[in-house]
């Protein structure tokens, strides 16, 4: 897929310098080196060639390019775009053009997109919405379910009571609008929604 996109963008900037990066490590030397008019990024990363790519991967250098790049345009392709909810304060404060587009769109809308980004354009109305994570919320979503902890480990994770993290429960449930049921778990359905809504992987 990265050398079909590569090509796809040397066709439409004949006269652009277009270079690949295959991990984190590799895409952050490439950047100091000469910073991209455009970067057009993968959410799903690995750190180093032979490591796992994730989705945490990607989203945390994402920050860390946005935070040392405020300017820099982007473009964002993933099949997951959902994940970004996760660090839309960092992306609603950006100064650069910021674009995103699902792995699945033509190669039409890709291109426009890029385009707009390069013009300064920001286009997030994928995971643009009312809801609202604090991050200690998000932290507890990815100890329970990433990590598999129980309330006691995740408050001596996050070095709280467990009254406090049960609150937070209550505060995330309240957010995704899960209420009891009598036929249901809710810390399954808190499971299922936080994934629909991209907030976990």
């Amino acid at each position: 897929m990265l050398d079909g996109t590569a090509t796809l963008l040397k066709h439409h900037f004949p006269l652009g310098i277009i270079q690949t990066a295959q991990s984190v490590m590799e895409a952050r030397e490439r950047i100091q080196q000469r910073p991209p008019d455009l970067l057009l990024i993968d959410l799903c990363l690995p750190e180093q060639w032979g490591d796992e790519a994730t989705i945490t991967t990607g989203l945390e250098f994402l920050q860390e390019l946005m935070g040392q790049y405020p300017d820099l345009n982007l473009t964002i392709q993933s099949s997951n775009l959902k994940a970004l909810i996760r660090i839309l304060p960092d992306l609603d404060s950006h100064h650069g053009g910021l674009t995103l587009v699902d792995k699945s769109s033509s190669p039409e809308e890709l291109l426009r997109k890029v385009d707009w980004a390069i013009n300064g354009i920001t286009h997030t109305k994928e995971i643009q919405g009312n809801l609202e994570f604090r991050p200690e919320w998000l932290h507890v979503l990815h100890l329970a379910f990433e990590q598999g902890l129980q309330d006691k480990a995740i408050a001596r994770e996050m070095n709280r009571s467990e009254r406090t993290i049960r609150h937070y429960w209550s505060k995330i449930q309240d957010a995704l609008s899960i209420y009891p049921e009598s036929e249901h778990n809710m810390r399954s359905l808190t499971q299922i929604r936080a994934r629909e809504v991209g907030l976990i992987d």
